[in-house]
């Protein structure tokens, strides 16, 4: 465990002076550490909704690209009536979460004031009314943000609720990549066990909740 420990900690600084904008850059050689935890093949992608889309399903288009479209400005998710975003995404078991991974723009249209709940399912009046889990400044920049959260408050997780509630000037807001970084658990009635034998075995479940399994590996 410690050697995962020490991997996952050098991981989560080694974005800090990488610039993924840089022209003629390779990206080839960022795949492999990026998909260490990610939480991509256990998103719920169907289950995916947001509220104030100007497209709709375009907030399930930028959580479906991979870590090697993030560079991609197309699809693109952008806020309609106004600056707001409400995204609810799902996952296939329960997750402890590491980091968000997002992609803007050096823009007014930016997403700044971002609000993440856990395990809710909300509209934009309640998150409005109720505390996140966790807030968020981001920044104006086209580059991948690498955003870690207190994963004492994240460590049980079966969906996430992002709020963007304000963005840099612009009326509308414009986002381009949305990923996640974490570790995964299947549900069921013994997660250490299930934990375990994800690890060891998996390909090969006989326990409760095998088809909610196998569906997040075909998504992935």
């Amino acid at each position: 465990m410690s050697s995962h420990c020490h991997d996952e900690h050098e991981h989560e600084h080694d974005h800090s002076g990488h610039s993924h904008g840089a022209g003629g850059h390779d990206h080839s050689d960022d795949i492999t550490p990026a998909l260490q935890y990610s939480l991509y093949q256990h998103i719920d992608f169907d289950s995916i909704t947001t509220l104030n889309e100007s497209t709709p399903d375009s907030g399930k288009a930028i959580v479906k690209k991979t870590w090697a479209e993030r560079l991609e400005d197309e699809p693109e998710l952008e806020s309609n009536a106004d600056e707001q975003l409400l995204m609810h995404i799902p996952f296939t078991g329960q997750i402890k979460l590491h980091s968000l991974l997002i992609r803007t723009s050096d823009s007014s249209s930016a997403p700044q004031a971002l609000k993440v709940y856990i395990n809710r399912d909300l509209d934009f009046s309640s998150a409005s009314d109720l505390e996140p889990t966790q807030s968020f400044n981001l920044s104006r920049t086209s580059e991948i943000q690498d955003i870690g959260v207190k994963r004492a408050l994240f460590g049980k997780v079966q969906s996430l609720t992002l709020f963007v509630e304000d963005n840099y000037g612009e009326d509308t807001t414009r986002m381009t990549y949305l990923g996640f970084k974490g570790d995964w658990m299947q549900l069921g009635k013994a997660p250490t066990n299930i934990l375990y034998e994800a690890a060891a075995n998996p390909g090969d479940h006989k326990v409760k909740g095998t088809s909610i399994n196998q569906m997040g590996s075909k998504l992935g």
